[in-house]
């Protein structure tokens, strides 16, 4: 494997003054599959700068990342395709949102006529730069700067996602198509309206939208082989990353695999359990079986057939 590249620093406005990279891109050697991997929301890197702006302990403000998820993909690199992965924390900045996705009342002036200040997100407090982190608790002890709010989508949301833009570009380029596996997390009591067991998998691809369906079918197919009890698309169908990438008639296929973290974690301590490895293998063997699938099983046609 390559060794990471890790683009620029965080450097801005809220002064994460570390020189902290702001995502790292784990290249293999020689990219051997139609295979990109990205990890928005397993950033843990806490500036302390950012820690004092916040009313949060330095574990209640983690309730919203997607823990070790970057860890839990981190064999797909080693089998042919790239991996994505954000170092800041969620809590800070939300790439799987539109780029200005943003609360006016989190800031001391006027927001700039472009931001989309209206959305379902927003109101939830869950926009580009959160309000909240997960149960609903306030992340500021005050206001923000427009000034500051904004150089965090120029110089860490815009270059993620040029980053990520250019591999889905490259890889289709490569090999006349292209599978985004967007990879998250959500929380051990998630349920599915209607449903009496806890799922431990969701599959989204925008109700067939993002992806082909016999591609998320597959991977429902996989995952419920390796013993997972894995539903599609409820409650979470994808975000802005799934719904902006994919487009399954141009060859351009996005997928979002959400996984329940009390297979993995303690959601107390968000220490790792002994689930991490036995899940972490069995995530190489789906994606493993992803990879054939694509490569020996389904045809360029069917690919994008919708």
């Amino acid at each position: 494997m390559r060794e990471a590249e890790r683009p620029g620093t965080i450097g801005t406005a809220d002064a994460g003054a570390e020189a902290v990279a702001p995502f790292e891109i784990r290249r293999p050697l020689q990219q051997t599959e139609p295979f990109v991997f990205n990890s928005p929301h397993s950033g843990r890197i806490y500036p302390e700068l950012f820690l004092n702006m916040s009313r949060l302990d330095r574990v209640a403000i983690r309730r919203s990342e997607d823990h070790y998820v970057d860890e839990l993909f981190a064999d797909v690199v080693q089998m042919g395709a790239p991996l994505l992965a954000a170092q800041f924390p969620r809590a800070w900045l939300d790439v799987n949102r539109e780029p200005y996705e943003l609360d006016p009342r989190m800031f001391d002036g006027p927001l700039p006529p472009f931001a989309n200040i209206g959305s379902m997100r927003v109101a939830g407090g869950l926009g580009t730069i959160p309000r909240l982190v997960a149960e609903n608790m306030d992340i500021y002890r005050g206001r923000l700067s427009v000034e500051e709010g904004l150089s965090r989508i120029e110089q860490v949301y815009r270059p993620y996602h040029a980053n990520l833009r250019r591999l889905i570009a490259q890889t289709h380029v490569q090999f006349g198509k292209a599978i985004l596996i967007d990879c998250h997390s959500m929380p051990a009591n998630v349920r599915v309206a209607g449903g009496s067991r806890r799922p431990d998998i969701i599959i989204g691809d925008r109700y067939g939208a993002s992806a082909a369906h016999d591609l998320s079918r597959a991977a429902v197919s996989f995952l419920s082989g390796l013993g997972y009890h894995v539903v599609r698309n409820k409650p979470y169908a994808g975000g802005f990353i799934t719904e902006h990438y994919g487009r399954p008639g141009r060859g351009l296929h996005a997928l979002q695999i959400e996984i329940n973290r009390g297979l993995y974690v303690d959601e107390a301590s968000l220490a790792k359990t002994p689930g991490f490895e036995l899940l972490k293998a069995d995530l190489a063997e789906f994606a493993g079986e992803m990879m054939a699938y694509v490569r020996d099983g389904m045809s360029d046609d069917r690919l994008a057939a919708e």
